[in-house]
């Protein structure tokens, strides 16, 4: 978030003074009003004067200044002359490479809007400059402006957020207004006032700012925020230096804080290195990251497929990123851009990954077993610009779900900007190892790469922070819908650096990755883990026993990690004992249920000879570890628990209903705070305020016990999330949609325990009166829309669910009924 001041109100002050302005109160940018209508901008000798625009964005840039849009009072629903006036705007940012002009709708009328439009969208494209709509006037309400630009669906159309018109006029809440508008929003205008309507400084009246910032910070924004003041609003207050310096403190509160550091040690050994020191944290970006390997470990080996023809080292999988971030760019792909990957862990994954990241872009990661029910739901809502995917996986066709979703894909033309009506903000997909019309294949989009320098890419990765937000995984929870979830840069990055730390990580791991990157369980604790200590990674395109089996003897591995169902399959499998564990050393056991037995036969030298196998805990929130044990601790300290706290991470258990602390032994909700901690919920900034509180604790909704060691141990859940064989399911989301089906009147989903996946997920379902249905019927509805993994295994119909006194449904007396209805109680924990 950059500050900026509007120029309106202030037409008594030069140029030099305003500039002059800017760097003296530490603004970024300064927003210009009305310039062509003003002499003192566009006049003779301005700075704006057409022989000296190029002269004056050299000079400012020189300065560290900006300028961020032209603002204007054209109302582009008043006539062809206010239109022909918005182009002329739109002419003058070209030639002073400012990249929005901002115009007004004042005149409720849909003809005159769209016909408007339909000339200024096109007009605006082909100059490269956004043309921003404020919310203001007829667009007070949000939801009214965010259909004008669904309809359009273009980069170059947005919002400018004027939050006062919105919440004094509009009457909406901030987080009302970013649910609605989310990405489209590219600009905002800031001033306060009172109920009353009176003006006031920032921070001085009633407005809620911080609920503005929390909003804007839920959707990563990094654009300005502008100030506008005029001198009329309050006569005894027309003082610049007063006025100016005051917001600028007042937002500074707002600003996040950072820091810095940086040597090759040897590992437990002596027979490999890894750069950075063990309970340190590095205040390093992806980019960073991957050229610091490149530095340091240039001939190690990265990437070394045993089922595909893909073997990389650290510089040659950085020359594939570069080349594959060089034609994201070409695609209109922009710092802050939303791409999404959908697909297996194959070699496009990795590169998607860590291109996106180097531009500043935030990867959506797509669940494999997603359904078009799903798939839309996402892609819509994280507005989704460009989409990497493959054919189909499991019982999913990605093909023919982003066709339905997306049937104007068929008349585009291969690397044209798509414009689709149900994910407005969509713009390219890229097939992986298939070809489909109206879109490029992956290596198509490579050869694109020609279109943009190098050097462009390394611009755009030196100005990524730290705590840019650059993955977004989905989540869900009691709100049904999944949640997305933004990670950072220092989130994830820290928080792998810490995983391999503890597994004594270097250059001599070969590390085997055949968790499903979409989930943290492999995008951080597999391959960030690696990636910050220069091991190699070998990694599955997909979980088979017989093929990771092999993978272990031919490449020697010394460390994967899994669900306790993966380790079941290997050791059931006829090749187990056939399998060469000799250099085996290390992995993480997670998910649902991990039996100490089992983490304990995976350690015997004799069998997989995971020595220095450990637990960790957390949620994707936490990016997503928050305790772990070390590959050097007591096997019944790493088996019997989910270890200590990260380094720089703080845990507390406190009472759920009282929010007090408790003493070691008592069970209740596990907290943490930290650098891991997500830097919210993507356009749900009250589900964010919801999850973490005002003192950045993040509450899990978990109960666990701290012991006298400082280990943790996860005894259950206060939130009603199944897992099963380490994957997901979220009770609402399943409950939500069942209920769409027209013979449903409720359904309730609850968990239950089971001998090989540790929960599996039972659905009661009441119908509508005088409605009948067999079980093949709702479960051939479910297994049509959504992930197999989330159709429960058991389908009950039932006539009511048992409450209490005041109507709340009683989950866990349905829970006890299932397990004695289905012979379960040997399975349940005492």
């Amino acid at each position: 978030m950059k500050l900026s001041f509007s120029t309106r109100g202030w037409a008594d002050h030069s140029w030099d003074e305003l500039v002059s302005t800017a760097l003296e109160m530490d603004f970024s940018g300064i927003e210009i009003h009305n310039p062509i209508t003003n002499a003192a901008f566009t006049g003779k000798g301005a700075p704006l004067d057409r022989y000296n625009t190029q002269a004056t964005a050299r000079a400012l840039r020189d300065k560290g200044l900006s300028i961020p849009a032209f603002d204007s009072s054209v109302d582009i629903s008043a006539g062809e002359q206010q239109v022909q006036d918005a182009k002329d705007l739109i002419d003058l940012a070209q030639a002073a490479s400012v990249g929005m002009v901002c115009v007004v709708v004042q005149h409720d009328d849909e003809d005159a809007i769209h016909t408007a439009l339909s000339q200024l969208v096109p007009y605006a494209e082909e100059h490269g400059v956004v043309l921003l709509i404020e919310s203001s006037g007829i667009f007070s309400s949000t939801s009214r402006l965010t259909d004008i630009m669904d309809r359009y669906a273009s980069d170059y159309l947005g919002a400018l957020w004027d939050v006062h018109n919105v919440y004094r006029v509009g009457g909406e809440s901030p987080a009302t207004t970013i649910k609605n508008l989310g990405a489209y929003v590219k600009h905002v205008h800031m001033r306060d006032s009172d109920d009353d309507g009176s003006f006031n400084l920032v921070g001085e009246g009633n407005l809620p700012i911080d609920e503005v910032v929390r909003a804007l910070s839920s959707i990563d924004y990094d654009g300005f925020v502008s100030l506008e003041w005029d001198p009329a609003w309050m006569a005894d207050l027309t003082d610049m230096e007063v006025i100016f310096p005051h917001y600028v403190n007042y937002m500074e509160q707002f600003e996040d804080t950072r820091g810095k550091r940086r040597t090759l040690y040897l590992n437990h050994d002596g027979t490999g290195e890894y750069v950075w020191k063990k309970d340190e944290l590095i205040d390093l970006t992806f980019p960073q990251v991957l050229d610091k390997m490149v530095e340091c470990f240039p001939d190690q080996y990265c990437f070394k497929y045993t089922t595909l023809d893909y073997t990389r080292t650290y510089e040659e999988f950085r020359d594939d990123v570069d080349t594959f971030a060089r034609a994201l760019v070409s695609m209109g792909v922009k710092p802050g851009s939303k791409v999404a990957i959908w697909a297996t862990n194959v070699p496009a994954w990795y590169i998607t990954f860590w291109a996106t990241a180097k531009i500043g872009a935030v990867l959506v990661t797509v669940n494999t077993a997603y359904k078009i029910h799903e798939a839309e739901y996402l892609l819509r809502q994280s507005d989704t610009h460009t989409l990497v995917m493959i054919d189909s996986a499991l019982d999913s066709n990605y093909r023919q779900i982003i066709n339905d979703l997306c049937p104007e894909i068929a008349d585009a033309k291969p690397g044209d900007q798509l414009h689709c009506k149900r994910l407005p903000f969509l713009r390219n997909v890229i097939t992986v190892g298939f070809d489909m019309p109206g879109c490029l294949n992956f290596e198509q989009a490579m050869e694109r790469s020609e279109l943009v320098p190098l050097e462009k890419i390394q611009r755009m990765a030196a100005e990524v922070r730290p705590d840019d937000v650059c993955n977004m995984q989905y989540t869900s929870g009691t709100t049904g819908f999944p949640k997305g979830v933004m990670l950072t840069h220092r989130n994830v990055v820290n928080d792998g650096k810490c995983i391999g730390d503890r597994m004594g990580l270097s250059t001599a791991d070969r590390f085997m990755i055949h968790v499903p990157m979409f989930h943290c369980f492999g995008m951080t604790l597999s391959m960030t883990s690696s990636m910050t200590h220069g091991a190699t990674m070998c990694p599955m395109p997909y979980f088979s026993a017989k093929a990771s089996l092999h993978c272990i003897t031919q490449e020697k591995v010394t460390a994967f990690n899994g669900v306790p169902t993966m380790f079941i399959a290997m050791f059931n499998h006829a090749d187990y004992r056939k399998t060469d564990f000799s250099h085996m050393r290390t992995g993480i056991m997670a998910g649902a249920g991990c039996p100490p037995e089992l983490m304990k036969r995976a350690a015997q030298p004799d069998e997989m000879n995971m020595t220095g196998i450990v637990s960790v805990y957390g949620q994707t929130e936490s990016a997503p570890g928050s305790t772990m044990s070390a590959w050097t601790d007591p096997l019944d300290l790493r088996t019997e628990t989910v270890g200590y706290a990260f380094p720089h991470v703080q845990c507390k258990i406190i009472d759920p209903e009282t929010g007090e602390e408790l003493p070691d032994g008592q069970i209740g909700e596990f907290c943490s705070r930290g650098y891991n901690i997500m830097k919210g919920y993507y356009k749900m900034p009250d589900a964010t305020f919801k999850t973490v509180d005002e003192n950045g604790w993040l509450h899990s909704g978990d109960l666990l016990m701290r012991d006298e060691r400082g280990c943790f141990v996860a005894t259950g859940r206060l939130k009603d999330m199944i897992i099963r064989g380490g994957e997901n399911i979220y009770p609402k989301e399943i409950e939500d949609f069942v209920i769409t089906h027209p013979k449903v009147s409720d359904c309730q989903v609850v968990g239950v325990p089971d001998a090989k996946y540790g929960e599996e997920a039972l659905a009661c379902i009441i119908l509508k009166d005088g409605e009948t249905m067999t079980e093949p019927e709702i479960r051939e509805f479910m297994m049509s829309n959504i992930a197999r993994h989330k159709v429960p295994r058991y389908i009950k119909f039932v006539e009511s669910y048992p409450m209490n006194a005041a109507g709340k449904i009683l989950k866990y007396k349905m829970r006890e009924a299932a397990v004695e209805e289905l012979g379960l109680q040997n399975l349940v924990k005492k």
